[in-house]
């Protein structure tokens, strides 16, 4: 993979980066931040990448275990707060109902955001498996299992 092909995969997945950014991090510099380190993360490891796995694939992949080692390691005390207008116009257009599924979301473990992210965004149960590193039956039960806690802590 050439740089300019690395960089393209990096603006067609951009989109769920910033979902990840945005489900893993509360505050705007906190949410670029941890995308310039999954940038970093992807660049660094673009050497290794011999194409066995799709590109998105191999990112959601790099993109999600930035996210988690972040977290492991700085242990940050996370507090749940509504955002400004601006900041949530800076990450992408939001509507109430993004912004009440987010906070939903955000109430998830780590490991649920992560399987949720990926079904949100139309992958299939065998990518999301490939990319988490389980099964594709447990996939199935835990998105199952996902949106039933979604609908509980949105009262539904």
């Amino acid at each position: 993979m050439s740089k300019e092909a690395f960089l393209s995969v990096i603006a067609q997945h951009q989109h769920l980066l910033h979902k990840i950014c945005r489900l893993y991090r509360d505050t705007l510099q906190d949410r670029e931040d941890l995308f310039q380190e999954i940038i970093y993360q992807l660049w660094k490891s673009y050497p290794d990448y011999q194409g066995l796995a799709k590109p998105g694939t191999w990112m959601y992949r790099i993109a999600l275990n930035t996210a988690l080692m972040g977290l492991r390691r700085k242990k940050p005390r996370i507090t749940y707060t509504d955002q400004l207008p601006e900041q949530a116009a800076a990450n992408e257009p939001s509507t109430e109902q993004q912004e009440l599924l987010f906070k939903a979301l955000r109430q998830l473990s780590d490991a649920e955001k992560a399987i949720i992210t990926l079904y949100l965004e139309d992958l299939s149960y065998q990518e999301i498996a490939a990319i988490t590193g389980v099964t594709e039956n447990y996939i199935g039960v835990k998105i199952n299992r996902i949106k039933t806690k979604i609908k509980t802590i949105l009262n539904l």
